[in-house]
Formats: structure tokens, C-alpha cells, sequence
């Protein structure tokens, strides 16, 4: 069943840099700054095999989860 013009979500698309989002102040970009998060590749390297596709960067798994248990 076809749904009236009236009814249709308006979609935007917003062409921003993420830098732009985010305050200087923010918390994340305080965390970026003095946390070097480079440990991670150490852990993660055996886990990961050398066949196959490329690797989901383990860094930034890790930041998104460690954002999502922040906020």
C-alpha cells in the first residue's frame, strides 16, 4: 500500500567533520590526548591471523566500547 506524501520521513544528510562535532573540551578528546592507546595492538596481535581479509582496527573496537561504558 503506497503512503502519502504527507506520511514519508524527510531524510538529510549532514557533511560535517567529526572534529568540527566535538568540542575541544569533551572528555573523549582529553582521553585521546593523554592515553596512548597503542598497548592494544600488542594484545590483540595474537588473536588476529595473518590470512584472510584485513582486521578491523582493535583500537577502534576498543574506543567504542570504552564510549559506550563512559556515556
Amino acid at each position: 500500500m503506497a503512503k502519502n506524501k504527507t506520511e514519508q520521513k524527510q531524510q538529510y544528510m549532514i557533511c560535517a567533520l567529526l572534529d568540527d562535532l566535538v568540542p575541544e573540551d569533551h572528555l573523549v578528546r582529553k582521553l585521546d590526548r593523554y592515553v596512548d592507546w597503542s598497548f592494544i595492538y600488542d594484545i590483540c596481535d595474537p588473536l588476529y591471523s595473518n590470512r584472510g581479509t584485513n582486521r578491523v582496527d582493535p583500537v577502534v573496537l576498543f574506543k567504542m566500547m570504552f564510549i559506550n561504558i563512559i556515556f
